[in-house]
């Protein structure tokens, strides 16, 4: 067999994991039917010709990595090649943390544990201690690579809490390569020798992307110079990694200017030092201080004479009848509750200790100056951020389809709100995000009302639910131009996970903020924004030229008056590890201490329970220490996996018959884009870089809206009977016609391949329906060819928000209403009544104003259609009647919709008590709700 197989490129690194895995987990396969069978390898069974290429992708890859590495790819080809394929299988078992496809679902897998290899070999003895790899850039020979390994591994003490492998490549390119591929890479040392440019294979994709972060003329620049360039690109992509140099230059003259980018600087001969520091700063990482501090509590004897009977399993332990709770959930759960804050605990309402440490720990590992837990959910964090912020009489400016916990803290807050409308996806019945036009052109108008300085707040979603993600610092850039003292809350239950990843933590609040406050201090944005000001004001006055012009024009705050003050809100609970209603508070207000400390205290007193859930505290730390220490590989993995979905469909040539992943270009509207890859992250890491770079709104590659149209099943149907009773698949969200399916951190390939399955399946059903298969009743698109353009004739489109009452506005010009007022009005005796839907839309028909005295929110498409105070329109009611859902928060099946009682359409001049005909509705045009389920 022939040696020389053409290196392979590699391609996006997003799928470098899964690749690599399987071309492992191939060659033990087919290596294996080598020993067993001698003429397994013929020339026409084509077995030799994948091996040759499985070697060839292993080429391309295995430099970067440690483990197995370079040395066991050329050992393994040396010994195919001699044709002693029982060698071959002894070396391969031999060899440890081999990333098989199965093992490379939780990482690195120690030893081939392959069913197909069991009988022939035994697994490598797990290591005890965790282990990392860590990444050495200097162009220096393998020998010598070879006897810097040997003495970095003398260094090694079995008291050592982890051990690692030093991975050695020589350029920059290649580093920036091995820390985008190799997700167990923990530090990186940087040496002056390394050269720029890898003479490895890269694919169009990397070099791409690598163009972005390699500046011009790096070659000529000192070696310090480009020291620090590769320490900041690293630094940029991962930002969790520890970065230390060793220099062969008296150090000390470099000290001053270059700690900042480095954790420590080291000379060539420093080995035990560097050894300790590598330890140590993933020691830093690896501290839980008050999951530690539980585990400790829970280990200790302890006699309880104060509350909670289930402490240290006291009420379960010795019951005949509820023994099974500590047979279900296990000793350690019971032992662990407490009302205690003592013994290293520490109080979540007033923390000095290990909840202290612990939220310390989550604010690094987040980019934020303070974090706060919340052990009742993002709701709870919500209400805390507005209550702390808002007063009555504050206009905040909101995307109206926000969770429903904002628009009850603007009832708790008594803020006055603006609602800001998303663009509608009518075909697909939910909304997606808020332009920055429409936030530009409301903050103008409450400029040219003379009310500019009321406005408090833009609170908005990132991502949505259906994963539409805002350019965060765009979005607040341009709006502190107008306003250079708002606040900002990023409701990012969803998109917690983000900050792990390279390219999604720049669309994060937190990064966001870090970024601004960057520009902020550089003196080429002050002369930038200098320039803008005087187009944007008149030259004799000094006020602000037509509106237009300032919606037209990219804008840029004064650097000088802007404050930087931004609250992101995150479900951990729901994308990354922490037991349910685990959520975190990040704050990075440049006005914290002065402006807000106490308030925001208060307001944490107020929602914070004294009774916190020590499980739920202990789970957010823990999961803080996987973002550090694994949070980038994981993330890599969940996206592969969804792209890897999109692509079945796309490709099977039955589901693509009636089912279709929605892309960025149905998610989208061409406006709001520059770039035009309908999945970027498909297309490859270059093109993901430059469409969150440039596009107005993205889409999170993790979510996969399914068009289900074609099907003849509604989304709710489909949903609950087909995929969850039929098949056991869970997914958090569906429309008229579509399904969300959302891949997360804990997604296996295995639950991937199963849901491809049960498509498939699905799929035939549809095909060759049995008799006894559920009927389809909901109306297909005229035109499947045409793409799957949504259910014809079934839902109307999405309503804007109306207007409130005049009653609770307080001017024509600004669309703002008192939530709060209208809210507590309807605890007056006799203030409303209830009409039902074909009185109300008699009324409405009538041209009769209609107040809605409370909020209405249906399920999906989850966000308040109606709340206190707003107006009812025909849109609404249409809207309403025409949606087949289970469950309407607000709207009482048998009375219908509760309404204030001040006006002919309710106070029986307009409508009488017995009701309305069914002629009477149809004569109004609109439908009757339907029935409750």
């Amino acid at each position: 067999m022939s040696t020389l197989s053409p290196l392979p490129k590699i391609g996006t690194p997003s799928r470098a994991w899964r690749s690599r895995a399987d071309a492992w987990e191939f060659l033990g396969y087919a290596i294996k039917q080598l020993a067993l069978d001698p003429y397994a390898g013929s020339s026409d069974s084509g077995l030799h010709s994948q091996i040759s290429r499985t070697f060839a992708l292993l080429d391309a890859v295995e430099p970067y990595w440690a483990e197995p590495g370079v040395a066991a790819v050329a050992q393994l080809r040396q010994l195919v090649n001699d044709g002693d394929p029982h060698a071959a299988l002894e070396l391969l078992g031999g060899l440890a943390h081999l990333p098989l496809a199965s093992g490379a679902e939780q990482g690195s897998s120690s030893g081939l544990v392959q069913e197909s290899l069991e009988d022939e070999i035994a697994p490598a003895e797990q290591a005890e201690r965790p282990r990392f790899e860590v990444l050495l850039v200097d162009n220096i020979t393998p020998q010598e690579a070879e006897a810097l390994k040997g003495s970095m591994a003398a260094q090694r003490r079995p008291s050592d809490a982890f051990t690692y492998e030093i991975n050695v490549v020589p350029s920059y390119e290649d580093a920036l390569v091995a820390v985008l591929l190799n997700p167990d890479i923990q530090a990186v040392i940087l040496r002056p020798g390394f050269s720029v440019r890898s003479s490895r294979q890269l694919g169009s994709d990397l070099r791409r992307f690598l163009a972005g972060h390699t500046p011009e003329g790096l070659q000529a620049l000192r070696p310090v110079k480009r020291i620090l360039g590769l320490a900041e690109e690293i630094s940029g992509l991962r930002p969790e990694l520890d970065v230390y140099l060793v220099a062969g230059v008296s150090i000390e003259s470099l000290a001053g200017s270059l700690t900042r980018k480095f954790r420590r600087i080291f000379r060539r001969q420093d080995h035990l030092d560097l050894h300790l520091s590598l330890l140590s700063g993933v020691a830093e990482r690896y501290e839980a201080p008050f999951f530690t501090a539980l585990q400790d509590y829970s280990r200790r004897p302890a006699s309880v004479f104060h509350a909670l009977p289930i402490s240290r399993g006291g009420s379960v332990g010795n019951s005949p009848w509820i023994r099974d709770m500590a047979d279900f959930y296990g000793t350690n759960l019971l032992l662990a509750e407490t009302s205690a804050t003592s013994g290293g605990l520490d109080s979540l309402l007033d923390p000095h200790g290990s909840i202290k440490q612990a939220q310390d720990l989550a604010a690094r590992a987040f980019g934020a100056q303070r974090t706060y837990f919340v052990t009742n959910g993002t709701s709870t964090a919500n209400k805390i951020v507005h209550q702390s912020l808002l007063a009555p009489g504050d206009v905040v400016l909101v995307d109206r389809n926000c969770h429903k916990s904002h628009h009850y803290a603007f009832v708790l807050a008594g803020a006055r709100v603006s609602y800001l409308d998303a663009y509608p996806l009518d075909k697909y019945a939910f909304y997606g995000a808020v332009p920055l036009a429409s936030l530009k052109r409301r903050l103008l108008e409450y400029r040219r009302a003379g009310r500019l300085h009321e406005v408090k707040m833009v609170t908005l979603t990132n991502c949505t639910f259906d994963g539409i993600v805002y350019d965060v610092e765009r979005v607040m850039e341009e709006c502190l131009a107008i306003k250079p003292d708002l606040v900002f809350l990023w409701d990012e239950a969803w998109f917690a996970f983000a900050r792990s990843h390279p390219i999604y933590r720049r669309r994060t609040a937190m990064a966001s903020a870090a970024a601004l406050e960057a520009s902020f201090s550089n003196p080429a944005y002050a002369a930038r924004y200098a320039g803008q000001a005087a187009a944007l004001h008149d030259p004799v006055t000094g006020e602000p030229v037509d509106d237009e012009a300032w919606l037209n024009t990219r804008l840029i705050p004064n650097p000088a008056k802007a404050r930087i003050r931004v609250y992101a809100t995150q479900s951990t609970h729901k994308t990354l590890t922490s037991l349910r209603q685990g959520s975190m508070i990040h704050v990075y207000d440049q006005d914290f201490m002065a402006s807000n400390q106490e308030s925001f205290r208060e307001a944490y007193m107020t929602h914070t329970s004294t009774s916190p859930n020590y499980q739920i505290l202990a789970s957010l730390d823990i999961g803080r220490r996987q973002v550090e220490l694994e949070g980038f590989g994981l993330v890599q993995k969940q996206s592969d996996l969804a792209v890897s979905v999109a692509q079945a469909v796309a490709r099977h040539p039955l589901l693509k018959k009636y089912f279709r992943v929605l892309t960025s270009r149905d998610l989208i509207e061409p406006q709001y884009r520059e770039t035009s890859a309908a999945m970027p992250l498909r297309e490859g890491l270059a093109e993901l870089e430059d469409a969150w770079q440039r596009d107005e709104f993205v889409i999170d590659p993790s979510r996969l809206t399914l068009d289900i149209s074609r099907t003849g099943i509604d989304g709710d149907t489909f949903r609950h009977s087909y995929l969850m009773d039929d098949h056991g698949i869970q997914v958090n969200k569906t429309s008229r016609n579509t399904v969300l399916f959302m891949t997360n951190i804990g997604t296996s390939r295995s639950s991937v391949a199963y849901l491809i399955e049960v498509l498939v399946k699905l799929a035939e059903g549809f095909e060759s329906p049995h008799p006894s298969a559920r009927p389809r009743t909901v109306p297909v698109p005229v035109s499947p060819q045409a793409g799957g353009s949504g259910v014809v004739g079934q839902t109307p489109p999405l309503p804007d928000f109306s207007t409130f009452a005049a009653r609770f506005r307080v001017d024509d010009a600004c669309e703002d209403g008192d939530i709060r007022a209208a809210y507590f009005e309807s605890y007056k005796p006799e203030s409303t009544t209830y009409l039902s839907a074909d009185e109300l839309a008699l009324a409405v028909r009538a041209g009769q104003e209609v107040i809605s005295a409370g909020f209405v929110t249906p399920y999906p498409p989850g966000f308040p259609i109606l709340v206190p105070g707003q107006v009812i329109t025909r849109q609404t009611l249409e809207f309403m009647a025409a949606l087949d859902t289970r469950e309407i928060h607000g709207f009482d099946h048998e009375r219908g919709y509760r309404v204030f009682v001040d006006g002919p359409a309710v106070s029986g001049s307009g409508v009488s008590d017995a009701g309305v005909s069914d002629t009477a509705v149809e004569a109004a045009g609109i439908g009757r709700l339907p029935a409750a389920s």
